[in-house]
């Protein structure tokens, strides 16, 4: 049970700390239903978004490790580490401005209340354009994402692949139920995505010395 608990600690950190960010633009979103785009839109986006990330690091890493030795794929791990520094320099940059414009965007989209609208079916919805408008949206976010989960899902085993697969997905199940109820109250929102960001460029740069460390890539060095 050893590595299960430790499969989880990093499939949270993992979570939270590649997936948070998009409660902003979903909040967004869920502030921007109408007659024809409605909340189901924004749902099936997200999923159908994340999944191509997902995918797409799952077919690079495969290709990784059959091609490459596990010591060397390990030193992706650099990536988080990067990207994490890259995150912290940048609260330091403009954060005042982009705060102020997130905080105004979600104030103004918050005094939407919606309209009834007829039930439509899940096909109806993937056949629906403005739904791959969030997944455009959520894939286009996603680049950092894709620099964490590639080096992650290669120097991951099966089974911790799935439980941190399973646990992201769960995380963005949350984020749209937190983003859906957060419509209507924007100054959480704001308050969220101004404070507890903070702390994810440290939990990527942990997780990159994770992966770097269960590789043994330092043995490189």
């Amino acid at each position: 049970m050893d590595w299960f608990i430790e499969t989880v600690k990093i499939g949270l950190a993992t979570a939270i700390a590649t997936t948070f960010d998009d409660n902003i633009y979903l909040t967004a979103f869920f502030s921007e239903v109408n007659r024809t785009f409605r909340p189901i839109n924004v749902i099936v986006g997200e999923l159908v978004g994340f999944t191509a990330l997902v995918s797409i690091s799952l077919l690079v890493g495969r290709l990784l490790n059959q091609t490459v030795p596990s010591t060397w794929t390990g030193l992706l791990g650099i990536l988080p580490i990067l990207i994490g520094l890259n995150n912290l320099i940048n609260l330091y940059k403009n954060k005042d401005d982009s705060a102020e414009d997130k905080s105004t965007n979600l104030k103004r989209n918050a005094k939407f209340r919606g309209f009834e609208s007829r039930r439509r079916s899940l096909w109806d919805v993937l056949c629906d354009r403005q739904t791959y408008r969030v997944s455009a949206v959520t894939i286009s976010n996603g680049g950092n994402n894709l620099g964490i989960y590639i080096p992650l899902f290669v120097s991951s085993s099966p089974p911790s692949l799935a439980v941190i697969i399973l646990i992201c997905y769960l995380a963005i199940c949350t984020w749209l139920f937190l983003s859906y109820t957060l419509t209507h109250q924007p100054n959480i929102a704001f308050i969220l995505s101004r404070y507890a960001s903070k702390f994810f460029p440290f939990v990527l740069m942990w997780l990159g010395v994770r992966i770097i460390m269960d590789s043994e890539s330092y043995r490189l060095f």
